[in-house]
Order: structure tokens, then sequence, then C-alpha cells
């Protein structure tokens, strides 16, 4: 099976939506479809929750405009994966840390270090434990250290088999590419990836 791993770009828009319409996810809800706006450099301390078509919009948005960014993985040109992965700086007041994981705000780095943050993973349930998510995270990691970031950081839930929370990854997998655990936060760790060692 040959699956390409790359960059999302403004052209992967509609693409990428079709991939949220059509991927069951969290608690397997369509209603609840995140299309992960979330999780962007959108300033979202004063927006009210937007309903499933506003999301969906705001994706196709934020994908042509470079506010959401990450990699997604593609078999035959087809959009089976994807893992949110953008510039820590970018997304301090985004929803997904101002009104869901407001615990992450204590994961503090120093102003001066460059932090690539993967916020989360969704694989097309037919792909599951076919290695996609590593495949994504090992590309995530070898492209942070060419464009000069210090580290790659996650948030990994502690207990695992909350189903609805296993979109930030596992800690087994961060573990087994080199991420360390560097703090711990009610129920999920903050590992890190340190790319200058």
């Amino acid at each position: 099976m040959e699956i390409k791993i790359r960059k999302l770009t403004p052209e992967d828009a509609e693409a990428y939506a079709i991939f949220f319409d059509t991927t069951p996810h969290d608690d397997h809800n369509p209603e609840n479809t995140c299309y992960c706006v979330n999780w962007c450099s959108a300033d979202h301390r004063t927006l009210e929750r937007p309903d499933r078509e506003q999301r969906r919009a705001m994706a196709v948005d934020y994908v042509k405009n470079g506010i959401l960014q990450g990699y997604v993985a593609l078999k035959d040109d087809k959009i089976i994966g994807w893992c949110n992965a953008n510039t820590k700086a970018d997304c301090r007041n985004c929803a997904g840390l101002v009104f869901i994981l407001t615990d992450l705000q204590k994961a503090v780095s120093a102003p001066e270090e460059k932090v690539k943050v993967i916020y989360c993973f969704m694989i097309s349930e037919e792909y599951h434990r076919q290695g996609i998510a590593r495949k994504l995270l090992q590309t995530i990691c070898e492209d942070a250290k060419k464009e000069g970031f210090d580290y790659v950081e996650a948030y990994p839930q502690k207990d695992a088999s909350v189903e609805y929370m296993q979109f930030m990854g596992f800690d087994e997998l961060y573990k087994s590419e080199g991420f360390e655990h560097c703090m711990e936060l009610e129920d999920k760790f903050v590992v890190r990836k340190y790319l200058n060692r």
C-alpha cells in the first residue's frame, strides 16, 4: 500500500472538508464533527460555539488561508489521514486552548523557542493500525527539524481508553518516536521531541 504524506495545501480545502464529512471520529455523532477548527491560528476568544455547517465553512476558509495547518496522508490522491501540526506561538488564542483544554496553557515554552505542536490525528477507519499516524508523526518531526524548530510537542491523554480523547495520539507512539515526558497535567502528559540534540 503506497501512502503519501505531505503538508496540507490551500488546494486541499474541499477534499479536507469531505474527509471530515465522511470519517467517523470522536463520539461518532455527525453533529459533533469538529473539522479541527478548534486548533489553528484563528483567535477564538470571542467566538460562540458554531454549528456543524459553520464549522465546515470555517474549515474550508481556514485551509484556503493557511490558518489551519497540518499534514495529510493520501492513498490514490484521496485523503485518508490527517494530523494537525501548527506553530505553538500562533495558536495561543485558539478555541482548543481557550475553552477546551485550558490546562494546556500551563505547558509554557520559552519565548525564544520555536515549537511545532501536534494537536490531533484522524485516520479513516479502514486504515487504522497500518502505521499511518506513525508516518505522519515522523514526517512532521523531519520537516520541523529542517524548518528550524527546537522541538515538537504533543499532549497524549493519560487514559488511552477514553475513545473521544484519543485524537491527541497515544503516549506509546510518541515514546517510540523519541518523545520525552516533560510535564504531567491532570489528565494528560506533555511530551516533547527535541530536534537539536
